[in-house]
């Protein structure tokens, strides 16, 4: 059994944000953890955060086929929430992805990087929306 580590608390409140809203999002650790999502995500993947618990935050939006409706003429194939975490600057990019229930869905993933000081980057914030 893994042992959890503890969340630097730019991270905890930013679980206590998503937690208070309407807008679907998703907060992962500087190591690419999904630490939490928040209801109104879990409507669009069709399964609770509870259910799936901290997990590598590339393989969860993996299992949904993320496929880009707009492809980039640049090439670039990274999802934005990989742009955060390489580039450490947000991203946006429209996305379909197939739900755990067998439904594709259209979204927008807007994503960026989150720094509890200027040179201490410690995670992702990533909002969808849905199109």
């Amino acid at each position: 059994m893994a042992v959890a580590r503890p969340k630097h608390l730019t991270l905890i409140l930013a679980r206590e944000f998503a937690t208070s809203l309407a807008t679907p999002m998703l907060v992962a650790d500087d190591l690419g953890i999904l630490v939490f999502y928040n209801e109104a995500v879990e409507e669009i993947v069709g399964r609770s955060f509870e259910e799936t618990g901290e997990t590598p935050l590339d393989d969860w939006m993996e299992s949904f086929d993320p496929r880009p409706i707009d492809p980039d003429p640049m090439g670039d194939e990274r999802r934005p929430t990989q742009i955060a975490f390489q580039d450490q600057r947000a991203s946006h990019r429209r996305f379909r992805v197939m739900s755990v229930d067998g439904v594709e869905r259209q979204i927008a993933l807007t994503a960026f990087p989150l720094f509890a000081h200027a040179d201490e980057f410690v995670g992702v914030v990533a909002i969808f929306w849905r199109e």
